[in-house]
């Protein structure tokens, strides 16, 4: 277990010197308006750090498209596990988050890499 609380703090400290700015925008679906149609959604956002790349080639598959990008985040920053209905602001521009990937040394969230689609 101290080797987990070392790598999420290494992790933590690495991502916050080479990171940029990062939102993370959790999404709970609210009520159907019968009316619109729509769903309401509520969120609540976390400014965190974040090291943003492009996707492998090698990484492509049936659901990782060419354009999509990569971004890690360290866990330590973050107090809910990010998933699929949830969003990254990178520079205004707002990301679906398509996978996430949980790195996890001893049952432990290290960091979590998100494949974002625009």
């Amino acid at each position: 277990m101290a080797l987990a609380t070392s790598l999420r703090k290494v992790a933590q400290k690495v991502i916050k010197q080479f990171g940029g700015s990062v939102t993370v925008r959790f999404v709970t679906p609210g009520t159907y308006n019968t009316t619109t149609g729509a769903i309401t959604e509520t969120t609540s956002d976390s400014a965190i750090q974040g090291v943003l790349d492009n996707v492998n080639v090698r990484e492509v598959n049936e659901l990782v498209q060419a354009s999509d990008r990569k971004l890690i985040v360290a866990a330590a920053d973050l107090t809910t596990v990010p998933n699929t209905e949830d969003r990254a602001v990178i520079s205004n521009v707002s990301y679906q988050i398509i996978q996430v990937q949980t790195i996890e040394q001893d049952n432990t969230a290290i960091v979590y890499e998100l494949i974002l689609r625009t």
